[in-house]
C-alpha cells in the first residue's frame, strides 16, 4: 500500500513566501520609450486593519509498535542509526517468533541512501530455533530483484537454504539451536519481510525439490530461428549445457555443468556473492544449491527466455487451503466445528456492498453470482461510466492500497473457495457472493448509491431498473459514515419484511456514539475482538453493538505463526498499473461483520425458514454466541463473540432436527505466543461437538508454565488463565505444551517464550508521521521520530483549524514513498479506516498502532490491467515527495 509523503523542503517553502508576498515578476506600469514614467499622485485609501493571524493548534500523541516486530538494522533509509549486519560477526539478534522488515541491494542498485552505492548484499540474523519451525521470507520487490535465504548453524556450516527467486523463499528449521539467517540479494534491489514462526504459511506446506544438475530451458529466439541442429547445440556448449530431451517450440531438458568454484576448503562461493555464505557439507544440499545458482545464471543470459528446475514429483496429497493454519481467527469462533455440520450451500447468497470485487482472483472463481455496479459518479466510478452491470473493482489512484480492493477482501471472509489447495477458505466457503459495488475507487460512496445496492439486493425496485433472479439471503455492509436518516430506516424495515438479514461493520472510530448503517433498527451491528477475545482498540461499542467477531490487530501475534493478528483474506496489490491477486492481513470491523455474515449463511444453509426476526431472537437468547464481558448483553461485545458451531446446532434444532451426539474437545488456538514480555495468555476449552464431554485432566509440559480456571462450567470447560513464570529462565527460546485430556479425545496447546537477550522488537525503524488534508487532497505537515524503546511519541505544532487525517510509516528502501511493500504502516485509528480528526483544540493521546504490511502471493492466478491514474508518480514527479489520500468511508 505505498502512500506518497511530501518533503517541505526550504526550497518549496520559500516558493511559498514569495507567492504569499507578491514577489517575482516584472515592476512598473506600461507606457514606452517616448513617455516619461511620471508616478501618478496616490489615491486616498480607507485604513486597512492588519490581517488577523490564524489560530492554530497542535496534536499529539503515541505510535506503539509490537516487540514481535523489528527492523534491519542497516536498511536504506539515511535517517536510521545504520549498524551493520552483513557478516557472521556483525549479526543481529532477533527473538522468536519475529517480523522482521529489511532491506537489501547490490551495489549502484536501488533509489538513492545509505547503501545505495556500496551495496548491502548480505543481512545476517543471530536467533534461537525450534526444531519444525518455519523460516519465511517475502520478497518485496521480486519482479526487478532476486533475494535468498540461507540457514547456518552456530558455527557457519549451511545447513538449509531457499533459492526459487520468487515471491516467497521458505526453508524448515532441522533442529533446536542457535543459528544465523541470512538474507542475500543476488541481482537488484528488494524490501523484504522476514518472518519465523510456529505455522507453516501458504505456500510453506509443500517441500519442493529438485533433480540436480538439470534444467528445463527455453531460448527466446526458439520458435523462429532456431531448431534442434547444430545451432541450439552451438548456444548450449556457450552456455555450459547440454540438450537431453525436448525441442523447438517447447521446452528443453538441459544437463548443467557444475559453474560455481569452491575455496580450498570446500566452501561454496558462487561470484556474484559479496560474502561466503557458510561452509556446505552436505553433498544433496551442495547439489541442489550449485544446481538452483546455475539456473539463475542461465536466467540472466540475453538469449533465455526462461530457465526452471526439473522438480521431482511424488504421488501424495496436498494439503487444502495451504494458507488456512494462518486463520487463526477461526477457532476463536469454533468454525471447524461448525463445519462439521455445513460449510454452506449454494443457494445461500450473501450480497457484499463495497468497493467492488476482483472476479478473476482464484481463490474465488466460481464463488460469485451476477452484481451490479451502483456507483452513480462517473469521475470517481473509474471505470468510465455511471451504474452498470459490472461490479469489477478497478482499483484507485493510490498505489497498491489493499484497501483499494476492500471488496475482494470482505468477500474472501465470506466466500473464498475451501478444500482448493490454494489460499484461504472462506466462513461459507459453500455459498456464494452476490458483489455489489457502492463505493468508488478511493473507498467513498454516498448513502443514496449503497441505499440503491441494498434494494437490488433485497429485490426491491432501485436505479439499475431490474433486480437478481434470486434476492440475496443476507447483505454484509462493511461500510458507514453517513448520519441517521428516515428513508434509509424505513428502507432496511423493508429489507427486513422480506426476509434478508442485513450485517453491518460497527465503525472503527473507537467511539459510543451511533454509526450507521450498524445502528439502524434491524441491522446486526458488529464490534471486533482480537486474538485474546478482547475489544480491539479501535473498534466502536455502544448500546446498538448486538455481537463481536475477530477484527484483528495488526500490530500483535497472539499465535506465534510470525505474521501479524490482522485477518488473511483475498486481495489485490497493484504495480506497474497491473493488479497482482494475493493475501493479505487486514483488521478493522469491516473484518468482522462478514464473520457474522458468513454464519448466518450456514444457518440458513440448514434452515432456510429461518427470519430475521428468528436470527434476533435466538441472538439474543444467548444461543448464538460465548458471552464476554459483563453476563448478558453489553455495550462491549454485546451478546458475546460469534460462536459458528453454536450458530449452526441452534438452527438446526429450530427445525426440530437433531445431529447425532459427537462431543469433541478443542480449544479456541493451538498455539500461544508469549514473546518476550508477556506473562499471561487465556486460552478457551470447550465442547466442539454435540453431546457430553467432561475435561478429565489440564496439564503443561514445564515447571515455568502454569494453568488456572478462570471461568468454567461444571464440565471444567471454558476460559482459563495461562501464566509463564519468567523468574528462573535463562536467556533462550522455549517451547512447552498444555495437554488436555477428556473423556472423548485429548489435545496439544503448543507455548513459545522468548526470554532475555538483545533483538526483542518494538522498534521498526525511523517512522514519517503525515497529516493529510482532504479538503486539499495534500500533505499539510510531516514529522519524523523513533523508537525510545517503549513507543513513537510525535507532535504536530501550529496547525490550522481544520479536518484531518495521520497517516504514518517506515521508508526502508529511501525511495520517498511510505507503506510499500515490507514496510510498516498504521494511520488514526487504522489503515483500514484512517479516521478524519477535526481539529479546533490542541489535541493529544492520538494514539494507534503501526505494523508491516504483509501479503502473500496467490497461485495459478492471471494479472489484469489496472484503471489507475498514476496519482503517486504524479506527485513525487511534482515535489520529489511523499502525499497521501486514504479511503475514508471502508470500515
Amino acid at each position: 500500500m505505498p502512500i506518497t509523503l511530501r518533503t517541505l523542503t526550504a526550497c518549496l517553502i520559500i516558493a511559498l513566501l514569495a507567492v504569499a508576498c507578491g514577489g517575482g515578476g516584472s515592476s512598473g506600469g506600461a507606457g514606452d520609450n517616448n513617455t516619461p514614467n511620471v508616478p501618478e499622485p496616490p489615491l486616498p485609501v480607507d485604513p486597512i486593519d492588519p490581517p488577523v493571524p490564524a489560530e492554530t493548534f497542535s496534536m499529539s500523541g503515541t505510535i506503539s509498535t509490537s516487540t514481535s516486530q523489528l527492523v534491519d538494522s542497516d536498511t536504506n533509509d539515511p535517517n536510521t542509526l545504520g549498524i551493520s549486519n552483513d557478516d557472521p560477526n556483525q549479526a543481529q539478534s532477533i527473538a522468536n517468533p519475529i517480523t522482521v522488515g529489511g532491506y537489501v541491494n547490490v551495489p549502484g542498485a536501488g533509489a538513492p541512501g545509505r547503501s545505495m552505492a556500496p551495496g548491502d548484499v548480505d543481512d545476517f540474523f543471530q536467533v534461537d530455533l525450534l526444531a519444525g519451525q518455519r523460516v519465511t521470507m517475502l520478497v518485496a520487490d521480486f519482479e526487478q530483484a532476486d533475494a535468498d535465504l540461507y540457514l547456518l548453524d552456530s558455527q557457519g556450516v549451511q545447513v538449509e537454504n531457499s533459492l526459487n527467486g520468487g515471491e516467497i523463499e521458505s526453508l524448515l528449521v532441522p533442529e533446536d539451536g542457535t543459528y544465523f539467517v541470512v538474507i542475500n540479494v543476488y541481482e537488484g534491489a528488494t524490501n523484504y519481510i522476514l518472518a519465523i514462526g510456529n505455522t507453516p504459511s501458504q505456500a510453506d506446506l509443500r517441500e519442493y525439490k529438485v533433480i540436480p544438475w538439470e534444467a528445463v530451458v527455453t531460448y527466446k529466439d526458439d520458435t523462429q530461428q532456431l531448431s534442434s541442429g547444430p545451432q541450439t547445440e552451438e548456444m548450449s556448449r556457450g552456455l555450459g549445457i547440454q540438450q537431453r530431451a525436448g525441442g523447438r517450440g517447447r521446452g528443453r531438458l538441459m544437463a548443467l555443468r557444475r559453474a560455481l568454484s569452491r575455496s580450498a576448503q570446500g566452501s561454496l562461493k558462487p561470484a556474484s556473492w559479496a560474502s561466503n555464505i557458510g561452509t556446505i557439507n552436505d553433498p544433496n544440499l551442495r547439489a541442489r544449491t550449485e544446481t538452483l545458482m546455475a539456473i539463475k545464471s542461465l536466467r540472466k543470459d540475453s538469449r533465455v527466455l526462461y530457465a526452471e528446475p526439473n522438480f521431482q514429483v511424488n504421488a501424495v496429497a496436498a494439503p487444502n487451503d495451504q494458507a488456512y493454519p494462518l486463520q487463526w481467527h477461526y477457532p476463536l469462533i469454533a468454525m471447524p466445528d461448525a463445519w462439521e455440520i455445513t460449510t454452506g450451500r449454494s443457494e445461500v447468497v450473501v450480497a457484499v456492498i463495497d468497493t467492488g470485487i476482483l472476479a478473476n482472483h482464484p481463490d474465488l472463481a466460481g464463488q460469485l453470482v451476477d452484481g451490479y455496479d451502483f456507483v452513480s459518479n462517473i469521475e470517481g466510478a473509474m471505470d468510465g461510466d455511471g451504474i452498470d452491470s459490472d461490479p469489477q473493482d478497478p482499483g484507485s489512484s493510490l498505489g497498491g492500497s489493499s484497501s483499494s480492493f476492500h471488496g475482494t477482501h470482505v468477500t474472501g471472509i465470506i466466500a473464498a473457495r475451501g478444500n482448493n489447495q490454494i489460499g484461504v477458505a472462506g466462513t461459507a466457503y459453500g455459498s456464494r457472493v452476490m458483489p455489489l459495488r457502492a463505493l468508488s475507487a478511493n473507498g467513498e460512496g454516498t448513502s443514496y448509491d449503497i441505499d440503491q445496492a441494498v434494494r437490488y439486493a433485497a429485490g426491491l425496485p432501485n436505479d439499475s431498473g431490474t433486480v437478481p433472479q434470486r434476492r440475496a439471503d443476507v447483505i454484509n455492509l462493511s461500510l458507514g459514515g453517513a448520519p441517521f436518516t428516515q428513508a434509509t430506516q424505513a428502507l432496511y424495515d423493508a429489507v427486513q419484511a422480506t426476509g434478508v438479514v442485513v450485517v453491518a461493520a460497527a465503525g472503527n472510530e473507537a467511539s459510543s456514539a451511533p454509526f450507521f448503517p450498524a445502528s439502524y433498527d434491524g441491522v446486526i451491528s458488529v464490534s471486533a475482538v482480537d486474538g485474546q477475545r478482547r475489544l480491539a482498540s479501535y473498534s466502536n461499542i455502544g448500546p446498538d453493538i448486538d455481537v463481536s467477531a475477530p477484527g484483528g490487530d495488526s500490530s500483535i501475534d497472539f499465535n506465534g505463526d510470525g505474521y501479524p493478528d490482522g485477518v488473511l483474506s483475498t486481495d489485490g496489490s497493484v504495480s506497474d498499473n497491473v493488479i497482482d491477486y494475493v493475501y493479505t492481513f487486514l483488521s478493522g470491523t469491516s473484518m468482522a461483520a462478514p464473520h457474522v455474515a458468513g454464519v448466518v449463511a450456514l444457518m440458513k444453509s440448514v434452515n432456510p425458514e429461518l427470519t430475521p426476526s428468528d436470527i434476533d431472537a435466538l441472538l439474543a437468547s444467548g444461543a448464538l454466541t460465548d458471552d464476554l464481558g459483563t453476563p448478558g448483553r453489553d455495550d462491549l461485545f454485546g451478546h458475546g463473540i460469534i460462536n459458528a458451531q453454536r450458530s449452526v446446532l441452534a438452527a438446526l434444532e429450530a427445525t426440530g432436527i437433531s445431529p447425532a451426539d459427537r462431543p469433541l474437545l478443542t480449544a479456541s488456538t493451538n498455539t500461544l505466543n508469549f514473546g518476550s514480555t508477556t506473562t499471561t495468555l487465556n486460552l478457551l476449552l470447550r465442547n466442539g461437538g454435540k453431546g457430553d464431554l467432561i475435561l478429565e485432566s489440564l496439564s503443561t509440559s514445564a515447571s515455568w508454565l502454569q494453568i488456572v480456571a478462570v471461568e468454567v462450567d461444571n464440565a471444567r470447560l471454558g476460559e482459563y488463565e495461562v501464566t509463564v513464570n519468567r523468574a528462573n529462565l535463562p536467556p533462550g527460546v522455549y517451547a512447552a505444551d498444555i495437554t488436555a485430556q477428556s473423556s472423548k479425545n485429548n489435545l496439544a496447546v503448543r507455548v513459545l517464550v522468548s526470554e532475555g537477550g538483545t533483538g526483542t522488537g518494538a522498534d521498526v525503524g525511523v517512522i514519517y508521521i503525515l497529516l493529510y488534508d482532504p479538503m486539499l487532497d495534500d500533505v499539510v505537515a510531516q514529522v519524523s521520530t523513533q523508537s525510545n524503546e517503549a513507543d513513537y511519541p510525535f507532535r504536530f505544532s501550529d496547525i490550522p483549524a481544520g479536518d484531518y487525517q495521520i497517516i504514518a510509516g517506515t521508508d526502508t528502501d529511501n525511495d520517498l514513498f511510505i507503506c510499500d511493500a515490507g514496510e510498516a504502516c498504521g494511520a488514526w485509528l487504522t489503515t483500514d479506516q484512517p479516521i478524519q480528526i477535526e481539529l479546533d483544540s490542541n489535541l493529544t493521546d492520538l494514539n494507534f498502532p503501526v505494523g508491516y504490511l504483509v501479503s502473500l502471493p496467490a497461485a495459478n492466478s492471471v494479472k489484469q490491467s489496472s484503471v489507475k491514474t498514476g496519482m503517486l508518480r504524479t506527485a513525487r514527479d511534482q515535489d520529489e515527495g511523499r502525499g497521501t489520500k486514504q479511503p475514508a468511508n471502508a470500515e
